[in-house]
């Protein structure tokens, strides 16, 4: 059985994944009407992935006996500056993403829980692997100094 903190903690990083996805889905958008089919499907899979984790550990806080409670999701940004700008944002909120779900894992050493501790290192790996991806993209549009944009957008349309 999951600790009333731990509860809480899931609970608080459930809401965040759905806003994450969220946002994600708006840049999906932003992307999409602004000619960019690419981004705009890479930034889909992105919400939907964030979508998952959620679902993730709804699943496993209810396996444990925990009561789930879905907040109220907050508003995200609708209105995106370059393509730069954009993925700069992604970063950004990638190592937002990586500190909350350290917090959740301190949380679950504090509260001596090794199943949720190893729940969640599945989450801190996969953490690193965003931001360098968000990184990586980052680097390449500044490389690109604004050019050959639609060459990205193609590369990116690729991701299944």
């Amino acid at each position: 059985m999951l600790s009333e903190n731990l509860v809480k903690a899931f609970n608080a990083q459930i809401n965040a994944e759905m806003w994450s996805s969220n946002l994600y889905l708006s840049m999906s958008v932003y992307f999409a009407q602004n000619g960019y089919d690419g981004m705009a499907s890479w930034m889909r899979a992105q919400s939907k992935e964030e979508l998952d984790h959620a679902y993730e550990m709804i699943d496993f806080v209810i396996k444990r006996n925990g009561n789930v409670e879905i907040g109220q999701i907050n508003v995200v940004p609708t209105a995106w500056g370059s393509v730069l700008e954009v993925f700069e944002h992604v970063y950004q909120h990638e190592c937002h993403v990586s500190k909350l779900i350290d917090d959740l894992l301190d949380v679950a050493i504090k509260e001596n829980d090794k199943a949720a501790q190893n729940f969640i290192n599945k989450f801190v790996d996969e953490q690193v692997e965003e931001e360098s991806t968000a990184q990586t993209i980052v680097d390449r549009i500044k490389m690109m100094n604004g050019h050959n944009l639609i060459y990205l957008d193609d590369k990116l349309g690729e991701r299944q």
